[in-house]
């Protein structure tokens, strides 16, 4: 659960049209306006580069002309936003910490341009590895199970781990359950806009609660589940703090609460060879790889890291 920027994917999924309203800039306004913004980022501890992320996002601008400056010598650029409107965004950064993300209410994760607003968690690029993972993992199971079967994401947010399952096993039927009606709200939104609605099915509950009919049926389980110790939520940065749903976060006193959970139940609904996999915190691995031993229901239990070689995910097979 990092505030990590990833540069904007080249080929996001093609999205349902959508009527936009474009403002114009000139060059050398906006010009005048990105090195001032770049200023005030240094001065307050935020990385420059957001304004790079911010721009790409609202206009055309490329990083190349972005970083050589060649824009401002265009007449006008087509813009989502005004000048004025795009500095009270900035604004809104700089004195409120929040995330730029929310700023512009979208995230580039995997191929997908994503819509989030503050009642979602905003994916991370250390998250997009857990889908190439679960394809990973049905390749190696000895029992050979289908892929294209039912696949879980638990406590789906933004609906990203829906996606990218429903992106990656298409014939296969994906099952997203949040306890939220706000995260829903914006998964079946973000399914839409990238027309993977008829592959993923949304339940509002409690992770297993609305999915009694999958018992002993599921080919995986996959979830991001809170797992900040709640005495950690105050040391974590303001942007994640003060402004990411606390839902999302909290996993109890020693963070492993959801996660002790799911290991106990996943097998009742997981098949014979049937994937857990969860992503956690950093210093979790011994104790995660230590609850799934205590059931003694799973076999091959694996340590994976994320995209900076940090532990992140631990993968398990149904025994």
């Amino acid at each position: 659960m990092f505030l990590h920027q990833k540069k904007q994917h080249q080929n996001p999924q093609r999205q349902r049209n959508k009527k936009i309203r474009l403002d114009s800039i000139s060059g050398r306004e906006l010009y005048y306006w990105y090195q001032r913004a770049k200023q005030y980022a240094i001065a307050n501890n935020i990385e420059p580069k957001e304004v790079d992320w911010l721009l790409q996002t609202i206009t055309d601008l490329s990083s190349l002309s972005l970083r050589i400056g060649s824009f401002q010598n265009q007449a006008q650029i087509n813009s989502k936003k005004s000048l004025s409107e795009l500095n009270l965004l900035w604004q809104q950064r700089l004195q409120n910490r929040l995330p730029v993300q929310y700023l512009v209410e979208t995230v580039f994760w995997r191929r997908f341009q994503l819509k989030v607003t503050p009642a979602v968690l905003i994916p991370r690029p250390e998250t997009e590895l857990i889908v190439d993972i679960a394809q990973e993992a049905i390749k190696n199971s000895i029992f050979g199970i289908e892929q294209n079967c039912h696949w879980v994401d638990l406590g789906t947010g933004s609906g990203a781990i829906a996606l990218g399952l429903a992106d990656s096993f298409p014939q296969a039927k994906i099952h997203a359950v949040d306890c939220s009606p706000e995260a829903l709200k914006i998964a079946r939104e973000n399914a839409i806009n990238l027309q993977l609605e008829n592959h993923i099915y949304f339940y509002h509950g409690n992770w297993w609660d609305r999915l009694e009919f999958l018992r002993g049926k599921v080919t995986g389980m996959i979830s991001n589940p809170p797992y900040i110790p709640t005495s950690d939520l105050e040391k974590l940065q303001p942007e994640v703090f003060q402004h990411e749903p606390h839902l999302a976060l909290d996993g109890g006193v020693d963070g492993l609460d959801y996660i002790r959970y799911l290991a106990k139940s996943a097998p009742q609904y997981l098949v014979s060879g049937g994937v857990w996999l969860v992503e956690m915190a950093i210093d979790q691995s011994d104790k995660v790889v230590e609850l799934l031993d205590r059931q003694e229901e799973y076999y091959d239990i694996k340590v994976l890291p994320d995209l900076n070689g940090i532990d992140r995910f631990v993968l398990a097979y149904k025994s």
